[in-house]
């Protein structure tokens, strides 16, 4: 089967930092599916992966943990799906990735591909719903109120995948008001086209503009990216006893400005359940199948911004290369071999 591969941590522009392989098409055991792959979308993890974990020498990694396509068999142990079903999921990241013809998955973390949606329309929801999803309702627990803050969630860096896809969760399924930091002017109207209340400029201090909305102290954040930066403008907005997620990775954090207000502090990573195989491991295939219903009953919305071609060493090679320039908004997706 056709693949795309790394054999070793190279800058996006080297000529073979990904290429284009050829490897055997595997076989389901125990509760895997094996997934015909129609659409992948490309994240942060992928770049991340390619450029600070490269594979013993000798060996390659295929990366990808976001993909929607069909099942063509499972494992002796599968009973959540069978050969035919169209399906969407971001998979583990300690397997081989998405980006190939066919892909083994756990099916407890797969769910029911959105009837209303494509497969390249599906293919960019899966890992940022899930990491929007736990951050907001696993982590934070935005629907347990914070004592006098206001009702309300600043969600910094809105326009990237899982902070498109919060800004939705966040205005649909809770009463919250929503806040969401974007720099551009075309960032800002996509965080407001997906229901951000609010839009402020994280190039600038973040509390003073949190103040001036005349709200009050909103009761959580949810930090998508550069963290580090602001966690003391984080510190200086928030309500007393509020909490705060990151998903990002900080070189450095001084959480020590977080004790004065009782600020309780969430790492969400989405990988955790399938790496460690958790008790809960199955709450992402109960997750994937809610956001699929909502998806299909028109609540949630795709968040594909861009569509770069086929899935091939080039085009990945494109989309990480935008990614890594910190200018993209929404998803980047490819389809189709």
């Amino acid at each position: 089967m056709r693949a795309v591969a790394f054999t070793q941590s190279l800058p996006i522009d080297a000529p073979d930092a990904l290429i284009d392989v050829e490897r055997p098409r595997p076989e389901p055991q125990g509760r895997d599916l094996l997934v015909e792959i129609k659409a992948v979308s490309v994240n942060p993890v992928d770049t991340k992966v390619r450029r600070n974990m490269p594979p013993a020498p000798g060996a390659m990694k295929v990366l990808g943990w976001d993909a929607a396509g069909t099942v063509v068999a499972a494992g002796p142990r599968a009973t959540l799906f069978k050969p035919g079903d169209a399906v969407f999921y971001a998979g583990a990241i300690d397997r081989d990735g998405t980006n190939a013809e066919f892909h083994l998955v756990d099916e407890r973390i797969v769910g029911p591909k959105p009837a209303s949606l494509d497969f390249a329309q599906a293919a960019a929801l899966p890992l940022t719903s899930i990491t929007a999803w736990e951050a907001m309702f696993d982590r934070l627990d935005v629907r347990r109120p914070v004592p006098g803050a206001a009702n309300a969630i600043l969600i910094v860096g809105g326009a990237g995948g899982v902070g498109s896809i919060a800004i939705q969760l966040a205005r649909q399924l809770t009463d919250l008001t929503v806040i969401a930091t974007a720099s551009r002017e075309e960032t800002q109207a996509w965080c407001r086209d997906l229901g951000a209340h609010h839009v402020i400029d994280h190039r600038k201090p973040l509390a003073a503009q949190v103040e001036a909305l005349g709200i009050g102290a909103p009761a959580f954040v949810f930090s998508t990216n550069d963290t580090g930066a602001h966690l003391p403008e984080i510190a200086a907005l928030i309500a007393p006893q509020g909490r705060v997620a990151l998903i990002d990775d900080p070189a450095g954090l001084d959480v020590m400005v977080l004790k004065r207000k009782s600020v309780s502090l969430h790492w969400e990573f989405m990988f955790t359940r399938p790496v460690f195989g958790t008790a809960d491991i199955a709450a992402q295939h109960a997750l994937l199948s809610e956001l699929s219903r909502l998806v299909d009953a028109g609540t949630v919305r795709t968040t594909l911004a861009e569509t770069f071609g086929t899935i091939n060493a080039a085009n990945l090679t494109r989309a990480h290369a935008l990614l890594e320039s910190g200018r993209a908004k929404g998803k980047i997706v490819l389809a189709g071999f």
